[in-house]
């Protein structure tokens, strides 16, 4: 018998989420055939048989989630058959960190905390041996419930945080008082006009990782106004001979790239009591999607052309649009860019993307009437760049160097060219 697993797609990768099956129970399959696809926290992925025989013991639905390296299925050979409590013992691994999933909902409880396993309320002997997720576990503590009397409605019988919050606590033992907690908004009462929309996979996943990036690093900004004359009139150039066309974050991608080269400590991971200083460059681009955000990434982007760059760029984000994106081509990212600059907007502040110690707010190319070197009013293209740093990787008046690195490039972008 060949086990199906959720498999691990990147290092950061603790769950996913199986979106459908493309093969039924007793379907023959071949190793490398696509049986399903899987949503990651990065991108939607084709999953592969691993071996050749009959798909059977298909564990999970489409929406529902489970932690990698959890068998979500098996591949039977002629004359094999499933184990007497297969669906049982390993479809209930526990998740590594917290468990963040019930029916494909991420536990909003969950998503906002990180505390270890060591938090958790003790548990009894019998208690710890139930199939249950960690903040299962820690909500019937608080509530005196008996995990061994609720029926579990995740995947292989394992107990979610719906099945204890439905249950009712032993009446002859009142729960133990548990740690104050914030109080939490009254909920707002929905009318005949309103609509409940389930929040798609990806745009839970966007909701999270925003959400623990500014709640776990202290952001500070600073805005500079690029002068953007010289990048206009080298783009016109470019387009008259045919050499391809460049866009303005082509630029800031390459002048980005040269400055992160110039100041390496804003290429750098905060690891607790060190700093990791990245030896490659490679630049994010963030890529808006109807149902969330995803950051594809050039690597090596200081040794890139523009021309490259662009190819790149353009490539990356017709793959993301098309759902086509490889693992490879979402890792790895050592800073990155958000460029609203199409829609219409003066200026911004980006969210990090974890782990990486800054971001650049590409904002839109105003014309504006300016006092010139000679004291003479002119008219000139201009934009504004906002760059968010990692106060804890980052000084205020390195984040300020930094950006005016980034402005004297693109102000002089000659210096781009290569």
């Amino acid at each position: 018998m060949t086990e199906v697993i959720m498999p691990k797609m990147g290092d950061g990768m603790e769950e996913g989420t199986l979106l459908e099956w493309l093969k039924k129970e007793g379907d023959q399959v071949k190793t490398g055939e696509v049986i399903g696809t899987i949503q990651t926290d990065k991108a939607t992925l084709e999953l592969e048989a691993p071996g050749t025989g009959v798909l059977q013991g298909m564990l999970l639905k489409g929406g529902e989630t489970v932690p990698v390296g959890v068998p979500i299925a098996a591949i039977l050979k002629s004359g094999e058959s499933l184990p007497a409590n297969w669906g049982g013992g390993k479809a209930a691994t526990p998740a590594p960190a917290a468990e963040t999933v019930s029916n494909g909902h991420v536990d909003a409880a969950t998503a906002a905390s990180s505390e270890p396993a060591t938090a958790e309320p003790a548990e009894s002997a019998a208690s710890s041996r139930v199939k249950a997720s960690p903040l299962a576990k820690k909500i019937a503590a608080e509530k005196g419930i008996d995990l061994s009397s609720i029926a579990g409605s995740g995947p292989g019988g394992r107990i979610v945080e719906k099945d204890v919050r439905e249950a009712k606590p032993k009446a002859a033992e009142p729960a133990a008082a548990p740690a104050p907690t914030p109080v939490a908004p009254a909920p707002v009462a929905a009318s005949a006009e309103d609509q409940v929309i389930p929040l798609p996979r990806l745009r839970q996943i966007t909701a999270k990782r925003t959400t623990e990036s500014k709640q776990q690093v202290p952001h500070f900004y600073v805005t500079v106004e690029v002068d953007v004359e010289k990048i206009t009139e080298l783009r016109e150039m470019f387009e008259r001979d045919q050499s391809g066309k460049i866009s303005i974050n082509d630029f800031v991608v390459k002048a980005c790239a040269l400055a992160l080269k110039d100041m390496p400590v804003v290429n750098s991971i905060f690891q607790g009591d060190k700093l990791l200083q990245k030896g490659g460059i490679n630049v994010g681009i963030a890529v808006a999607l109807e149902d969330g955000l995803t950051v594809p990434v050039i690597k090596g982007a200081d040794a890139l052309s523009l021309r490259q760059i662009g190819g790149k760029s353009r490539d990356l984000a017709k793959k993301a649009r098309d759902n086509k994106l490889s693992m490879d081509e979402l890792q790895g990212s050592t800073f990155a860019i958000s460029n609203m600059g199409m829609l219409d907007v003066d200026n911004f502040f980006a969210i990090i993307n974890q782990p990486n110690s800054a971001i650049v707010a590409i904002a839109s190319v105003r014309k504006k009437v300016v006092v010139g070197d000679n004291d003479e009013i002119e008219i000139r293209s201009r934009m504004n760049i906002t760059g968010s740093f990692d106060h804890r990787v980052v000084d205020g008046a390195v984040g300020a160097k930094f950006i005016n690195v980034v402005k004297d490039y693109l102000q002089n972008p000659t210096r781009l060219i290569s």
